[in-house]
């Protein structure tokens, strides 16, 4: 079978909502954890993301791996902390699905740029989705940080070429955005 970087999440994609529609914490954080080997084909550009991810992705999955019954679906974490009147808090999983949920925005945002502009390089393609996506919820020092990470950012067809494999690499980042997109939606909608 013909496979891309991306075959993985859309695999998992299948499996995030329960038979009633509602988000399941263990599936959706597979597919955010299956999302960190195409990170890694950026290389030092996107070291801060990935560490980003995978940070608020370990402690989501420590919260529900301490009771994985009660916290089967995504939103029950956040449903304890704000009766518990502690979602605000820096290490809550609240603050931790919010930020998980703004990076998985800015590679949707990337991806589909990908698609949607062929002249563009790789960094003006970063850039772009940054400014869309995360841009308006940094500071001065994190926005900093991106731009010159920016400038790290691999050749556009050498990295095309790394996560095509064997796939058409076109229709999975198509169906990864497609598909992936609503639930991010979800997310900030049920967030606010």
């Amino acid at each position: 079978m013909a496979e891309t970087v991306f075959s993985p999440s859309l695999e998992g994609m299948k499996h995030v909502k329960s038979e009633n529609g509602v988000i399941l914490t263990k599936p959706f954080l597979d597919v955010c954890k299956q999302i960190l080997p195409v990170l890694d084909k950026f290389g030092a550009a996107m070291a801060l993301v990935k560490s980003d991810i995978g940070g608020n992705i370990t402690r989501l999955e420590n919260k529900y791996s301490s009771d994985t019954s009660k916290y089967e679906h995504l939103y029950s974490m956040v449903q304890e902390e704000v009766q518990k009147k502690t979602a605000k808090g820096s290490s809550s999983c609240t603050n931790g699905l919010l930020w998980l949920t703004r990076a998985m925005d800015f590679l949707v945002e990337l991806f589909r740029n990908l698609l949607e502009h062929p002249d563009w390089a790789m960094s003006q393609a970063c850039t772009d989705s940054y400014t869309k996506t995360l841009k308006k919820w940094h500071g001065w020092l994190a926005s900093s940080s991106f731009t010159v990470a920016m400038k790290l950012a691999p050749n556009r067809e050498k990295f095309m070429e790394v996560i095509s494999g064997t796939g058409d690499i076109k229709a999975d980042i198509e169906k990864f955005c497609t598909t992936f997109y609503p639930f991010l939606k979800e997310n900030h909608d049920f967030l606010v």
